[in-house]
């Protein structure tokens, strides 16, 4: 049996040390996936976009106007969500 515990050969102390490192571990875990999820729903602005995607900016105007890229708006300054510029990367076939 892997990674089997017998509860009978440990003590309380033993016990609540296992929970509490397991805890541990998994919290550690949630927070690099949440730090990283920040990173990744960062707003860009066009100017950083252009440089993120290394276009000109008349290039991200057309590819937002084509739909290739979301674009949002707060009155006439437009943003870019890094994640969404990275899904919008297809594969290409060699």
């Amino acid at each position: 049996m892997k990674n089997s515990i017998i509860l009978q050969d440990l003590s309380v102390e033993e016990l609540q040390e296992l929970i509490g490192t397991s805890v541990k571990k998994s919290v550690a875990e949630l927070q690099k996936e949440l730090e990283s999820k920040k990173f990744t729903e960062e707003l860009l602005s066009r100017d950083e976009t252009c440089e993120f995607l290394k276009i000109d900016s008349s290039t991200l105007w057309s590819w937002t106007n084509k739909g290739k890229v979301r674009a949002y708006g707060i009155g006439s300054r437009r943003y870019y969500k890094r994640s969404e510029l990275l899904e919008c990367l297809t594969l290409l076939k060699k």
